[in-house]
């Protein structure tokens, strides 16, 4: 970007042309290029991992030389063991501007849970990210009754009016009722936080306004990088949420099973500065970042409480 074209963009996106589509995926690309955000508290270090344990010194004692299509199940099962629960059924919720990562990173993840795992779209037809990206979702939200795991993952404007959408907060409040877990990603926890599932408990969201938004759906800031009450599971933003995950995964599949997915995925994180966190940002790039979603965020919520309040006013007018 040239000198001075930052500024200018910023400029843009808070004069009133902003609030139109085009202001709009201008601001949620903004959004998806800083990450919606890491939690910086102190995280102690796990303990090293051990290569070769005296456990798994029996263990592989017993395992054939090499495997083969004969005794790869009889090799999993004795590595990876047995899940808590059993998965049979996992869906992410997409919608038009969800967050790239937000859905393809859980869907990598828990893809490789051994379950059918589908990406559950609001109506029919494709759906196109907040990056722009169309993608066809494989099922809908009419045509599901029933998860283990349900994924509600965040994006910009898209997700505050899926917030605001009572077709989608009653379907998932139908779907909470028989899962195993519920887990939602970044501005996703929005969402579920306004199907009124989330009062009393602890969570996580993005960094963006994080308090406000929580004690707004009576949830209990827990301010972590991703955060489990019961069997509800948030996370911060975009990355967080494949943290959440493998963590996810860890919970009902075990250690093993979770390093087998993160070998796979060569999950070991080493970004190249400081950053992530407003504590770990900049005072003029959090500023300015955080002006560029408030111009796209308030106008947006203002008009969708307006419509919400000429609803309820429309229905007790009704006799």
């Amino acid at each position: 970007m040239k000198p001075g074209a930052m500024a200018q963009h910023f400029n843009h996106l808070t004069k009133p042309w902003a609030r139109t589509a085009r202001g709009f995926a201008m601001l949620a690309c903004a959004l998806a290029l800083s990450g919606c955000g890491d939690k910086s508290a102190p995280r102690a270090e796990p303990p090293p991992i051990e290569k070769l344990s005296p456990e798994d010194t029996a263990l592989k004692a017993q395992l054939p030389e090499q495997v083969t299509p004969e005794n790869h199940s009889m090799v999993m099962d004795a590595i990876l063991g047995k899940p808590k629960h059993p998965i049979r059924q996992i869906g992410i919720l997409v919608y038009d501007g969800v967050n790239d990562l937000d859905f393809t990173g859980p869907r990598y993840i828990l893809g490789q849970a051994g379950a059918a795992t589908r990406l559950i779209g609001v109506k029919p037809g494709p759906i196109k990210t907040v990056m722009g990206v169309q993608v066809i979702p494989d099922t809908v939200i009419d045509e599901v009754k029933q998860l283990d795991i349900l994924i509600i993952p965040g994006g910009f404007t898209g997700t505050i009016e899926a917030a605001y959408d009572e077709r989608v907060l009653d379907w998932i409040r139908a779907i909470d009722k028989g899962t195993t877990y519920t887990g939602a990603i970044c501005t996703g926890v929005w969402i579920l936080g306004a199907t009124g599932l989330l009062e009393g408990k602890r969570a996580s969201t993005n960094w963006y306004r994080e308090e406000e938004f929580l004690k707004k759906y009576k949830a209990i800031p827990a301010n972590e990088r991703y955060t489990r009450d019961g069997k509800y599971w948030t996370s911060a933003g975009v990355t967080a949420g494949m943290d959440m995950s493998l963590a996810l995964l860890n919970d009902n599949w075990g250690q093993r099973y979770t390093q087998g997915v993160m070998l796979d995925m060569e999950y070991d994180p080493a970004p190249p500065i400081q950053g992530g966190t407003p504590e770990k940002t900049s005072w003029l790039v959090e500023w300015m970042v955080k002006a560029m979603y408030d111009a796209g965020v308030d106008p947006l919520i203002l008009r969708l409480e307006a419509e919400k309040n000429a609803r309820a006013q429309s229905d007790q007018a009704t006799p």
